[in-house]
Order: C-alpha cells, then sequence, then structure tokens
C-alpha cells in the first residue's frame, strides 16, 4: 500500500526540524510541493533548501503542482461555503497526485509549516481523499515546531501562567469578542489586526512575523504602545515580500482579573 508522511518542518528555521523529521524526510521517495505562485516562492524555495540541507540528491523525486486559489473576499456566511471549496478543490489535487505520481510501494510526503495539528488543513484533506475511495493509502504525521513554540521562545515568555489556561483562536474570532475566563490568548491568521480594539485594555502583546527565517519581525508591550508599530511594520513587510505570516500572544495583566 503507498504511505504518506505529513511531516512538520517548524516555522521558518531549517534548524528547528527535528530528528523524527530529518529521519523521516530521508525515507521519502516523493515529496509533494504546492506552488502558491511568485510572490511566495520563498515558501518552496525554504522547503527545497531543507531537502538539499537533509536528503542525498538522486535518493528523491520532487512533484510540484500549483495550489489551488482560495476566495480570500469571502465574508460573513460566505466564509466557511469558501473554505469548504478550496479544501475540495486540494483534496482533489491531492488524489490525482498520490494516484498518478506514486507507485503502490513507495512513500510520499508533504512538508507542512509549523506543526500539521495546529491551524492547517493537511490531515483534514487527505481524510477527504481516503473517504472518496478512489485511492488507498497508510499515512502518519510527524510533529513539527509551531509558530506558537517559537513566538513565544523568541520573547522568552511562557504560553500559560501558573494554574490559568491559554486559548488559541483566529483573529476572526477575537474580533467578536476576548474569550471569556481566559487571560492568555494566542491569535493566528489575523489579517485585519482585530488587536487594535483592545488598545484600551490592560493587555501585552508579543507579535513576531516570519518567525525562525532571515526576515523576522519583533514587537511587544502594552497593545496601545505596541499596536501603531506592528500596524506600520506590518504594511511594510506585506508590501515588501507580498505576504506574510505573524502570530501574536495577547497577556491580560493580572490586576484586571
Amino acid at each position: 500500500m503507498r504511505r504518506i508522511l505529513v511531516i512538520g518542518i517548524g516555522a521558518g528555521d531549517p534548524e528547528q526540524l527535528t530528528l523524527q523529521a530529518v529521519r523521516a524526510l530521508r525515507g521519502t521517495d516523493v515529496f509533494f510541493l504546492l506552488d502558491k505562485g511568485e510572490v511566495k516562492s520563498d515558501l518552496t524555495r525554504l522547503r527545497r533548501e531543507m531537502l538539499d540541507a537533509h536528503v542525498p540528491q538522486g535518493t528523491y523525486r520532487l512533484v510540484a503542482a500549483r495550489d489551488p486559489e482560495r476566495d480570500r473576499g469571502a465574508g460573513g456566511a460566505a466564509y466557511s461555503p469558501a473554505v469548504g471549496e478550496w479544501r475540495s478543490a486540494r483534496a482533489g489535487l491531492y488524489e490525482r497526485l498520490i494516484a498518478e505520481e506514486l507507485g503502490e510501494d513507495e512513500t510520499g510526503a508533504f512538508l507542512v509549516w509549523g506543526d500539521p495539528a495546529l491551524y492547517d488543513s493537511t490531515l483534514g484533506i487527505l481524510e477527504e481523499v481516503l473517504a472518496r475511495g478512489a485511492v488507498t493509502f497508510a499515512y502518519e504525521v510527524v510533529p513539527g515546531i509551531s509558530s506558537v513554540s517559537a513566538l513565544v521562545a523568541r520573547h522568552r515568555t511562557g504560553l500559560n501562567r501558573v494554574a490559568r489556561p491559554v486559548q488559541i483562536t483566529t483573529g476572526r474570532r477575537l474580533a467578536e469578542g476576548f474569550p471569556e475566563g481566559v487571560d492568555d490568548v494566542v491569535v493566528m491568521l489575523d489579517a485585519q489586526q482585530a488587536f487594535q480594539r483592545y488598545a484600551g485594555e490592560d493587555i501585552d502583546i508579543y507579535w513576531g512575523a516570519y518567525l525562525g527565517t532571515p526576515d523576522e519581525i519583533l514587537d511587544s508591550g502594552p497593545i496601545a504602545e505596541a499596536g501603531p508599530r506592528i500596524e506600520r511594520l506590518r504594511a511594510e513587510a506585506r508590501a515588501r515580500k507580498g505576504w506574510i505570516m505573524d502570530t501574536y500572544l495577547l497577556r491580560r495583566r493580572p490586576h484586571d482579573r
């Protein structure tokens, strides 16, 4: 039976690859790379550099395909259907790649930024492919260092405080309100910088973009002070590179409990 590896490759720093990930890379026959276009060519380049550094040339094949476009402008009630359509389009692509490019006794791999279990669609899409029944395979997951772990390490802080919970959410959810009963909130996928609505509260922000890469940017402080800086840094970086990946931790000060 075909075998698929879903390998977490860290937030961007090649040195964040685990020994387990390196062993998985070296046991792969075919690597599937999704091309997100010229703007995000850095992401493909970093993957190729990791392979060059850890896998002997001539021992594997690279199969590249263009990632289906997603309707980024869909909001409100249209958001979930748009994501569902994109995931189904990806499932169709994965199904074709596995069926046509991977031999019955070969191992293929998808290289996932951060950790495959955290805000990544690969596992769900593979399950959809299997449910369709056109192609069969076994798959395994190799965990990776997430952008969340990289963020708090770079800011030399922890995710939670003593006996307190931490919540991971999205910018879309944060815009609806600060989670109840939680003082430490990690926010991902925030294109609209929802943290700005909390500038009047005693909340600190620990922010990072392009974590682990040469383009890494960090900032922190009370939202009222750091927020405008982050907004400016984010806009400049996005204009310069054409894309941005950022994550942040919001921490309510103890006396506000």
